[in-house]
């Protein structure tokens, strides 16, 4: 409860006539003792005080270590240890009747210690002493501390281990005459009454000035996180090039979609739960196209469309654990699925959406992103195509300068990882991956032998790091986000 505003005047008068007459207030608990005042009040009072520099407050802080409540019962009773101890006669006792004689807690603590101080031996039925006098060490180092007695550290650190005392920490302060000091302070005026006028005493009275740099409340509105507001752009930037959306509502899939048909072999380490997660409940899916399954399983075990395969035994349980996707393709190979049972026509999909990985969480990785991905399916198509593709798609972005360097993927042959030139970094920074998707990918599908899917894909959350300058992923994304990186961007306009 804040204290009345008579309260306040009276602590106020009484530090600044204390203050008229000694040098110094050294500890503002005493000095709040001896007037009746309540500790926080005094505090809160030096604090204004210190504010219109009538007074010089310098913080003290002492800490001293207090009992918690286990600690003060063993500085009453004794230690558990020495409880133990004491019910155990010369000749020994049998473990069940010293149970008997104890509280459970007292027991079980009490043998750990005991034992530890060589003070008892417990055989497995019987107890007996080693000793034949203990000295209570821990209630008598439990009386100084109550007493506020000096204890070496390391005892204060076997205590703190048993939770037996827990630091306490005192704030208060120490006060002196400040620069604008007076006897009773002047009370600055806000406004200019009608009875001021009246009486006259507006001459007299002091004004207080007006603050023009003063901040108004913030306006509270709606804002676009910096992600959906990239996701925007990059989402205007494939329509703009004719691309169409896939449907990516299923965040979760079948290892077959995921893995299988992208021509991932089974043994691969991706498919490995430190790099996955699979799902519990359900843990297999029930429904997939089994002619389709029946080729993929053929490609993978024995070859075939000028392919050697694998050449391992290819697991139909394997490819029916469900998962968290681990990547967007695994709705490309859905949607290529999905083509290849009609007559063919060329397409360009894309989709933005979220996945999910394994990993550990830093600085530039987290367990869930959002990947970018976009594809065309045409005949004919080759690398050339892709890399013209690319720049087109990267200088809408603002990235002019591209190189490719050749990359292994399971599922694209040839694969190129896509660098670009940072003008702030003053380097070359990875910036997404690509390739054409295999014959062993695409043909067990049902797709005519002369079509080619060119692909690439990169993740949103790093042209959005580079774009905002946040340099951790977890500022960006996930529970450690600051919302004030949202209300600090430009107002939110809806549609453009």
């Amino acid at each position: 409860m804040s204290m009345s505003m008579n309260m306040a005047d009276e602590a106020e008068d009484a530090i600044l006539a204390y203050l008229k007459d000694n040098d110094e207030i050294s500890n503002s608990a005493n000095f709040a003792q001896d007037l009746g005042f309540s500790h926080d009040d005094i505090v809160n009072v030096i604090r204004r005080l210190h504010g219109f520099r009538l007074v010089d407050a310098k913080d003290i802080r002492r800490e001293r270590w207090v009992l918690t409540e286990e600690g003060k019962t063993y500085a009453t009773v004794g230690s558990p240890e020495f409880q133990l101890f004491s019910v155990v006669p010369p000749e020994g006792i049998a473990r069940e009747d010293l149970q008997k004689k104890l509280d459970p807690a007292v027991y079980k603590i009490g043998c750990q210690q005991a034992i530890k101080n060589k003070w008892v031996e417990m055989a497995k039925t019987h107890v007996s002493k080693k000793v034949q006098h203990a000295d209570d060490k821990v209630k008598n180092l439990l009386l100084r501390i109550q007493n506020d007695e000096a204890v070496n550290q390391e005892d204060i650190d076997a205590l703190k281990r048993r939770k037996l005392i827990i630091q306490q920490v005192w704030k208060g302060n120490s006060v002196r005459k400040g620069p604008e000091y007076a006897p009773k302070r002047k009370r600055a005026v806000t406004d200019l009454t009608r009875e001021n006028l009246q009486r006259g005493d507006w001459k007299e009275l002091e004004f207080k000035e007006y603050n023009f740099s003063a901040k108004g409340q913030p306006v509270e509105g709606g804002h676009l996180h910096p992600l959906l507001k990239v996701r925007r752009q990059v989402q205007t930037i494939f329509l703009n090039m004719g691309f169409e959306e896939m449907p990516t509502n299923n965040y979760v899939e079948s290892s077959f979609w995921n893995f299988d048909a992208l021509f991932q072999p089974q043994q691969h380490p991706a498919r490995d739960s430190h790099d996955t997660f699979f799902l519990k409940v359900p843990s297999s899916t029930k429904m997939l196209p089994e002619d389709y399954v029946e080729r993929v399983k053929e490609i993978h075990e024995s070859g075939g469309y000028q392919s050697r395969g694998y050449g391992y035994d290819w697991k139909r349980e394997e490819a029916n654990k469900n998962l968290l996707r681990t990547h967007t393709t695994a709705v490309s190979s859905r949607m290529l699925y999905a083509l290849a049972q009609k007559p063919f026509a060329p397409k360009k999909y894309y989709s933005i959406d979220r996945v999910f990985r394994n990993e550990a969480v830093d600085r530039t990785h987290l367990a869930e992103f959002h990947q970018i991905e976009g594809l065309i399916c045409d005949r004919g198509l080759t690398l050339g195509d892709l890399i013209g593709v690319l720049h087109d798609f990267f200088s809408r972005l603002g990235m002019s300068k591209l190189r490719f360097k050749p990359a292994y993927n399971p599922y694209t042959e040839p694969s190129m990882e896509i660098f670009s030139y940072h003008e702030g970094f003053k380097k070359w920074v990875e910036v997404g991956n690509s390739g054409m998707f295999r014959p062993e990918m695409l043909l067990p599908m049902g797709l005519p032998e002369d079509v080619r899917v060119i692909a690439w894909g990169l993740s949103l959350e790093r042209p959005t790091m580079i774009l905002y300058g946040i340099d951790n992923i977890r500022d960006l994304f996930g529970p450690k986000v600051d919302l004030g990186l949202i209300k600090r961007n430009p107002i939110c306009r809806l549609g453009l």
